[in-house]
């Protein structure tokens, strides 16, 4: 009796810890876990010690909230300019509601990565090569806008889109680097034909400026010595008046003679030449003297010479009396 006791005591013990066991579901802070009660979604378990109903209660999906990368696989698409070229991508997604992510699609990565291709094959079929290469952004947007209105529906949240690689056949290819060696030849000859235009401009207008600044300095040299002269015209007058009103004094006239000598007589010690001659002013005072008696005795010799030819020339009346 007491063995059958003690061994139901051991079968509760055991029937108990199991339904506490059962009954405790922990959920790691990146998870959420999807609850079916009797086969219907009862609730979503968040992270941390949760109860459920053991044997009632049972776990549908584990899904992680973590921003998860998903492939775009290459394939092949043909563009707006009928060329053929590979693309491939990743796209980035997080769970937003793991209900509809488990009950309104069977597997949403693949759905994810399927819709992607679709997608990036309809987009890419209506832009041309050259849009796409040089317009990736552009592309990254629309199919980011694309998706992420069609996942809505999936409990999905598209974070990103990007195009990883895109391939180009080797004929396009070597075609896409002529082009480009073409335009860089092009851009280097319009930078040449640029910049030999822009020297002639500046050569044409230093040659202006240097003409206009000649023009102007002719123009105040000419002012300069416009107004020199009548600086020293100006002088030579007030000179000239102020020798005026000296000479009416008796010593005037002897002080300006004496100052010119004074001048004449610095210039002259002041010259190279070794030809000169230096005679006082006593000596020419009796050179002019000399000349002076010079020019009288030659005025008395005229004179009486003069005198002499009028006696021993007969007049008229004299031959006229003599023929009588």
């Amino acid at each position: 009796m007491f063995v059958s006791i003690m061994f139901f005591v051991i079968a509760a013990i055991i029937a108990v810890g199991a339904v506490i066991y059962f009954s405790i579901q922990v959920v790691s802070q990146s998870d959420l876990v999807i609850i079916e009660r009797m086969g219907r979604y009862n609730r979503t378990l968040t992270s941390g010690m949760n109860l459920i109903f053991p044997f009632v209660d049972h776990v549908r999906a584990t899904l992680s909230i973590q921003e998860e990368m998903i492939d775009i696989p290459k394939q092949s698409v043909i563009t707006k300019d009928n060329v053929s070229i590979a693309v491939d991508g990743v796209i980035y997604l997080k769970i937003a509601n793991a209900k509809d992510a488990i009950y309104n699609v069977n597997n949403y990565k693949d759905a994810i990565s399927h819709l992607a291709m679709t997608t990036l094959r309809g987009e890419i079929g209506e832009i041309s090569l050259d849009e796409i290469l040089s317009n990736r952004t552009t592309l990254n947007s629309e199919l980011h806008k694309e998706l992420e209105s069609a996942a809505e529906n999936w409990g999905i949240k598209v974070m990103r889109v990007e195009i990883a690689e895109i391939s180009v056949p080797s004929d396009i290819q070597e075609a896409m680097n002529q082009q480009m060696k073409a335009e860089r030849e092009k851009r280097a000859t319009e930078l040449r034909a640029l910049a030999e235009k822009e020297k002639i401009i500046r050569e044409a207008e230093a040659a202006k400026e240097k003409e206009v600044l000649e023009a102007e300095g002719i123009e105040r040299m000419a002012e300069a010595r416009k107004k020199e002269k009548i600086l020293l015209a100006t002088g030579e007058m007030e000179s000239m008046k102020l020798i005026s009103e000296g000479m009416q004094n008796p010593l005037g006239g002897e002080y300006m003679l004496v100052r010119e000598r004074i001048r004449a007589f610095e210039q002259l010690a002041g010259s190279d030449s070794q030809n000169k001659f230096i005679i006082p002013y006593e000596t020419t005072e009796m050179l002019g003297s000399l000349s002076v008696i010079k020019d009288l005795m030659s005025q008395n010799v005229n004179q009486v010479a003069a005198s002499q030819m009028s006696l021993s020339t007969p007049t008229i009346e004299d031959v006229t009396t003599t023929g009588s």
